[in-house]
């Protein structure tokens, strides 16, 4: 069984718009790898757009996703960071932020009104960027004699691995990144 070791996600920061009934729902998508990238860009956001009236998000972190969070930001709840979690998940992007301020335009929306105002601004901004996938690599640290240089070397050939750091004395070391789902093949491929 091969492991799935790529994500999608999104190669730079893009943005978008939604209008409805005279609201206007700015969106912003970045790409992301921590918590404290988010409060930073909200927090940026917050201030540049200090007359809206909410600032409403949703990220995922981590090669699965793992890590995710939405916030409605005052609005009903399930009506703002839901919807743009949910176009998260279903472009199957992960390592993103996606903050949607909202400017009020006097008429209420109602709670359908908004699910689809916050999801279609989301909708936008992803479909404005450049959408990449990533391949999961581990970093190794190799150590073996000089004599088995050769076989080493022919083995990181083979397999297209990408070497990070090599020092060849009478102990070779190696910092190498293997491609997850090629772990055990190498592993294997070394041990013999």
């Amino acid at each position: 069984m091969e492991i799935k070791d790529t994500y999608k996600t999104i190669e730079a920061q893009v943005q978008g718009l939604f209008k409805d009934k005279g609201s206007k729902f700015l969106s912003f998508a970045y790409p992301i790898t921590s918590e404290e990238e988010v409060k930073d860009l909200i927090n940026h956001l917050k201030k540049e757009h200090h007359t809206a009236r909410h600032h409403c998000y949703a990220y995922r972190i981590g090669n699965n996703g793992e890590q995710y969070r939405a916030n409605d930001d005052g609005e009903p709840s399930g009506t703002a960071g839901r919807p743009i979690l949910g176009q998260l998940l279903s472009n199957e992007l992960t390592n993103i932020l996606v903050v949607v301020v909202r400017y009020f335009g006097g008429t209420l929306l109602g709670v359908s009104g908004l699910i689809n105002a916050y999801k279609n601004a989301t909708a936008e901004a992803i479909s404005q960027a450049n959408v990449v996938e990533k391949i999961i690599e581990e970093n190794y640290f190799l150590e073996f004699d000089y004599p088995l240089q050769n076989h080493v070397s022919r083995i990181i050939k083979e397999n297209q691995i990408e070497i990070q750091n090599a020092s060849y004395e009478i102990n070779c070391k190696l910092e190498i990144k293997i491609r997850l789902n090629a772990e055990k093949q190498v592993y294997d491929s070394l041990s013999q």
